[in-house]
């Protein structure tokens, strides 16, 4: 059975964005150890575009073979003329308002949100499943991650985007690691506990 994993970026008071959605203030703390780490562990959440200006554009997918992202994630794609952000992998975006898709490459899921994820998970083979965000659609899929990669920003927000946009449930996880970086930014790892 295939993880889905939430991998994704955060404030130390559990924000991935401002009142907005707005994370931008986060890209300050991509130095070069940051870059490094990502491009060797995890150079598939880097989009398409990104890979080729860093210069892993023929990396291999290390960890995921398919993207789940909502449709906010997915316009900012959409804004900068990109229909295909994560071609490296089989993408797929929920949303009940885009309609068609405006690439082969990208699945639009309209309905039973939790329903294809399970279907995903269920593959005999392939590699994780990265939900790449926003809030509201980790908050659907809370029952479904299996594990949280959160990446978390030496900033606090006060208020924004929350990590899961859901209901008020306690879901235990299990620390697996922590690592550290100079410049402040921490990747913990965590397991769901069953």
């Amino acid at each position: 059975m295939r993880k889905l994993t939430y991998f994704v970026a955060c404030s130390i008071d559990g924000f991935i964005g401002d009142p907005a959605g707005d994370a931008t203030s986060m890209m300050s703390y991509l130095s070069e150890e940051f870059l490094e780490f990502l491009k060797s562990e995890y150079p598939e959440t880097i989009s398409a575009q990104g890979r080729e200006v860093l210069g892993v554009g023929d990396a291999g997918n290390q960890r995921f073979d398919t993207v789940i992202q909502g449709r906010a994630s997915y316009q900012l794609a959409l804004d900068a003329g990109v229909t295909s952000p994560y071609g490296h992998m089989r993408e797929l975006v929920a949303s009940r308002s885009l309609g068609g898709s405006p690439d082969p490459q990208v699945e639009i899921i309209s309905e039973d949100l939790v329903g294809r994820i399970r279907k995903l998970k269920a593959e005999d083979d392939g590699q994780g499943i990265w939900l790449c965000g926003g809030s509201q659609m980790a908050g659907a899929l809370i029952d479904e991650v299996d594990e949280l990669v959160i990446k978390t920003y030496p900033q606090v927000y006060g208020s924004g985007m929350p990590m899961f946009g859901a209901e008020f449930s306690v879901i235990d996880f299990t620390l697996e690691s922590v690592r550290t970086f100079g410049n402040g930014v921490l990747v913990r790892t965590y397991s769901r506990t069953r």
